[in-house]
């Protein structure tokens, strides 16, 4: 009995000594659920950086301003009505200067009609010799183009010789004055005329001449072809004053009797020629709705103006003094014109309403608004347009 009362004792000695253990080893491990060891516990602080940290990064945030107590001050809006930059604006002073209005238009060189000239016969006959014999021939005037046979020029200078030699027998002037007439009516040439006077011979053939200087931009006869009266045989067509015919729409036209100086450039040449206006057409063009303007150019000795050749035209009306801007220092908002004035106060700005009437393709004249020495603003309107608007200055 007693034996076995000790080995109890012993028994429950061991087992205490092992759940203590146990229990020992959880805490060790973190894994103690103890009201004793989670007090003792420790856990590891997270590293945070700091607010001036933030502000040398520049992530610092509205919330980091509140917790730091930093109150960043407000802007005042400038009580005046004007637009304040610090950004570098370039600047332009109004001028008023001497100027003329320029219209720009495009057209094409044309012959001048006048300078055209259709050579025909007023007999039938036939080619006997072809000396204008291609198209596009510079000749000059009383060159010789063809040499011809007709049976009816042929008795008619016959009638001429006998004339003169009947009026050598008896005095027979009407006579002679009538067949000299009906040579001359036959288109044939003075010089051949007087050749039969001389000479006493008629000869068969017959010269047709050029009766102007040019160029050949039609030619209807070939060599041994035959003819009539009716057909034409040649056009020659003068070079040295041409035409352009200008394009304009219906509302330049209103400006037309203003312009005085024209000056044609024609694609691809770097010379320019003075022209003269001649005829307002009095017809529109339906399709294009344009009219078209005659001008006269003298050409040059090369003859450089061709007809079909495609031109502009600066035309300039007289010169006035004007008050003149960029067009870069004008802005259109909402079908109002505005510029930015210069203050008495450095970078500030003031908008102005002004008028405007576009001069060219830089400038734009000024009736409104602006006095010569302003000064405005001649560069980023887009930024002084929204400054404006955040200001609530318009």
């Amino acid at each position: 009995m007693l034996k076995n009362i000790t080995l109890l004792v012993a028994s429950t000695f061991i087992l205490s000594s092992t759940l203590l253990a146990e229990s020992t080893m959880k805490c060790e491990s973190g894994k103690c659920s103890t009201g004793e060891s989670s007090a003792t516990k420790n856990i590891p602080k997270k590293e945070t950086k700091t607010s001036a940290m933030k502000y040398e990064t520049g992530k610092f945030s509205s919330e980091d301003a509140n917790k730091s107590k930093v109150i960043p001050k407000k802007e005042i809006a400038p009580t005046k009505s004007t637009v304040k930059q610090l950004f570098n604006v370039k600047t332009v002073v109004v001028k008023e200067l001497s100027t003329a209005k320029e219209q720009v238009n495009y057209g094409y060189i044309v012959a001048e009609d006048s300078a055209m000239v259709d050579v025909l016969t007023w007999y039938n006959g036939f080619i006997e010799e072809l000396y204008a014999d291609t198209l596009y021939k510079k000749v000059e005037k009383g060159d010789a183009l063809a040499k011809v046979y007709s049976p009816e020029v042929y008795k008619a200078k016959q009638d001429y010789l006998n004339s003169i030699n009947y009026n050598k027998k008896t005095s027979m002037p009407a006579m002679l004055e009538s067949a000299k007439i009906k040579l001359k009516l036959l288109g044939v040439d003075e010089k051949e005329i007087k050749r039969i006077e001389t000479d006493q011979y008629a000869g068969a053939y017959t010269t047709v001449y050029a009766p102007i200087s040019g160029w050949i931009f039609e030619k209807n006869i070939n060599q041994g072809a035959s003819f009539t009266s009716k057909k034409r045989l040649f056009k020659i067509v003068n070079l040295g004053k041409v035409w352009m015919e200008v394009k304009l729409f219906q509302d330049e036209l209103k400006m037309l009797p203003t312009l005085e100086n024209f000056m044609v450039k024609p694609r691809g040449m770097e010379k320019t020629f003075k022209a003269q206006k001649s005829l307002l057409y009095p017809m529109l063009d339906t399709k294009e709705a344009t009219a078209t303007l005659r001008l006269v150019l003298n050409n040059d000795s090369q003859e450089s103006l061709r007809p079909g050749m495609y031109a502009k035209v600066h035309a300039t009306a007289k010169s006035k003094n004007r008050l003149l801007i960029p067009r870069t220092a004008a802005m259109r908002k909402n079908g109002i014109w505005y510029a930015f004035l210069a203050t008495e106060f450095k970078g500030e700005y003031e908008p102005v309403i002004i008028n405007v009437k576009p001069l060219d393709n830089k400038y734009f004249e000024v009736t409104k608004g602006l006095h010569a020495g302003d000064t405005l603003v001649n560069n980023a309107l887009f930024m002084m347009d929204s400054d404006a608007q955040i200001n609530s200055v318009y």
